[in-house]
Formats: structure tokens, C-alpha cells, sequence
């Protein structure tokens, strides 16, 4: 590739994940993908800012698109967070996108100490880089769909890298990711993709996003409109489906599975 399209790439991939408080110096990730060969890409190896602690990442399905992370070092995080569920214990972290008042509240208990929006209330992208103990949270912003009308950068998918670990949260996702979108969300040991077939995106659509990213662990949620048959079945006999009789698993880089599984806690 020819160096000026190799940095113009680059640029394109920074443009979509940098925070805007260190616009011209973001955190490194070990999760971001290298654009030279989408969609056959390569992967960055920083040293990310965060401290490293190993051990296991527990996740909760707390409802809805909630899910809750604490991590090896006891920072506790909860997805989607409206306030309905993922508060006992009260959660460090929140991240929230505003689709509907069950993803997102205005009114955050104060004890909460980082409320990231997954859009920017002034306009333009959120941008989000932070980094709490052993946890570095950032974003990627995706359009959304409100009032019927499509919002530019009014959605954000997460991504926690901790321990390790790659977990990445679609967020109220309303539309397929383009090359650039994979780049800046690179590698995903664990994704949580919303199955619901229509408030967000088709089964199709999600089932083709989801064997993209080719995540070592897939953690449907919003799954109250789709019967999970559907959405194991499109996709394919290439991902294992485990129903576990719990709302929480533990995970490290030593335990995630040798095939790519779809694993379906308890919760609604």
C-alpha cells in the first residue's frame, strides 16, 4: 500500500476513536486495528496506560441492553445504564446511549463517578478515552435512528480493554459498520450485539456483524422481541450456543473457548 494511502488510513481510523480532550494524542489500545489490510486486519501492539491485573473479568447480564463488568481490580461498570437495573452495588463507569429512556437517564446518581454518553450533547462525536485503574474505556461512534430520521454520531459502541481482554458493547446499533468502523473497533474477544430484530437492526444485518467481528464470546441482549432460536440459527453451525442457568460468568484470556459461542445467561 502506498505510504500516503496507508497514512490517510490511519488518520480515518484516529478521526473515529480519539477523545476530544487529547485529540492529538490518544491513549494506545491493544484492541484497534491497523487499516494497511482491511478487512484482513492487523492489529496495534501498544502498551495501553492503564495498569495491568490479571485474573477475571466477571459480567452480569443485569436486563435489557445492561450488562455489568467488574473487573480484576474492582471497578465496576454497567452498559446502557438508565438507572432500572446494573445499581446494586452503584457502578464507578456508566455508559449510556439515548435511543429510548431504557438505555440512558438525565438524572445519574451523583455517586457515580464517570457518566459516559455515547453522544456529544454539544454536537459532533462523543469522544471518549478513560482510563480508571485497570480499565481503559473507549468509543466508536455509530449513527442512530430517531423520530424516524436517520442522526449522525447519536450512538456509541464501547469497548472496555481490561485484563487483557477486548469486550465491545454495539450500543443501540442502527445500521451496518462500514471498514472504517471495524478499524477503530479492532479485535473483540467478547461482543454484546442486540438481537431484537427491528428497534435496532435485522437479525441479518446483526448476524452479519457479528460473524465479522468473529468474537470469541457472543452476549445477545435486547433479546426481548426475538426468540433467541432465530438468531442462533442464522448464525451457523461455525458458533457453538451454550445456555448457562446463571446471570454472570467469569472470563479471562485463558478461558475464552476455542470456538466462537454464543453464550445466552438468564435475565430478560
Amino acid at each position: 500500500m502506498p505510504v500516503r494511502l496507508f497514512a490517510a488510513c490511519l488518520v480515518a481510523l484516529f478521526a473515529l476513536a480519539r477523545p476530544a480532550a487529547a485529540a492529538e494524542d490518544p491513549v494506545p489500545s491493544r484492541c484497534m486495528a491497523i487499516a494497511e489490510a482491511l478487512p484482513k486486519a492487523t492489529y496495534a501492539s501498544f502498551t495501553p496506560a492503564q495498569a495491568f491485573i490479571d485474573g477475571d473479568v466477571t459480567i452480569t447480564y443485569a436486563g435489557h441492553s445492561t450488562y455489568v463488568i467488574e473487573t480484576p481490580g474492582g471497578v465496576r461498570i454497567a452498559t446502557d445504564y438508565s438507572g432500572l437495573y446494573g445499581s446494586n452495588p452503584l457502578p464507578r463507569i456508566v455508559t449510556m446511549n439515548k435511543a429510548h429512556r431504557t438505555h440512558y437517564t438525565d438524572f445519574p446518581d451523583k455517586g457515580i463517578d464517570h457518566v459516559l454518553r455515547g453522544w456529544n450533547p454539544d454536537g459532533g462525536p462523543a469522544r471518549h478515552a478513560l482510563v480508571v485503574d485497570d480499565v481503559y474505556v473507549r468509543n466508536v461512534p455509530t449513527d442512530i435512528r430517531r423520530f424516524g430520521e436517520m442522526e449522525a454520531n447519536g450512538n456509541s459502541i464501547f469497548i472496555f480493554e481490561v485484563a487483557g481482554l477486548c469486550i465491545g458493547h454495539l450500543g443501540h446499533l442502527h445500521h451496518r459498520l462500514e471498514d472504517a468502523h471495524y478499524g477503530a473497533i479492532g479485535r473483540l474477544d467478547v461482543v454484546m450485539v442486540p438481537i431484537d430484530g427491528g428497534m435496532t437492526l435485522s437479525i441479518d444485518a446483526m448476524t452479519e456483524i457479528t460473524t465479522r467481528l468473529y468474537s470469541s464470546m457472543i452476549l445477545p441482549m435486547h433479546r426481548h422481541a426475538t426468540p433467541m432460536a432465530e438468531f442462533t440459527g442464522m448464525m451457523g453451525d461455525g458458533f457453538a450456543v451454550e445456555f448457562r442457568p446463571s446471570r454472570s460468568l467469569k472470563v479471562s484470556l485463558r478461558s475464552l473457548p476455542a470456538r466462537p459461542t454464543i453464550i445466552v445467561l438468564e435475565g430478560i
